[in-house]
């Protein structure tokens, strides 16, 4: 008996966050896609930041493409709605000329793994 009350909460399925089906989600992904592609030509004019709408379309596409493997519905969800919540800090210009810029220029270097790398930078 104690067997199948742990399997039974070891299977127990997790409610939704918004979706339902995968159908579902993947139309709420393609109108976040829209609404970050809609919002493109006011975010350089507004920002006035030194990209022009190529750039920006493509690196969006990146950042989607980056999550493209995700198939677990919560995981899309949440991801979701934190889109609509950076678009929102965007939209409203909580999010500034900086935050934006952020996303071309990682601030991270990747790690020498040569000998010669490591040397340079000062690393055992």
């Amino acid at each position: 008996m104690a067997g199948r009350e742990a399997v039974k909460a070891g299977c127990k399925i997790a409610r939704p966050v918004l979706s339902v089906d995968h159908c579902q989600a993947h139309r709420r992904v393609m109108g976040l896609y829209r609404a970050y592609f809609r919002y493109i030509p006011y975010l350089l004019k507004h920002m006035d930041i030194p990209k022009n709408p190529r750039d920006c379309k493509m690196k969006l596409r990146e950042y989607f493409y980056q999550n493209a493997y995700v198939t677990d519905l919560r995981v899309i969800d949440i991801l979701v709605i934190k889109g609509f919540m950076n678009l929102k800090e965007i939209t409203h210009q909580w999010q500034q000329k900086g935050h934006v810029m952020a996303h071309w220029h990682p601030t991270r270097e990747p790690k020498p793994c040569d000998f010669i790398g490591k040397f340079l930078a000062n690393e055992d």
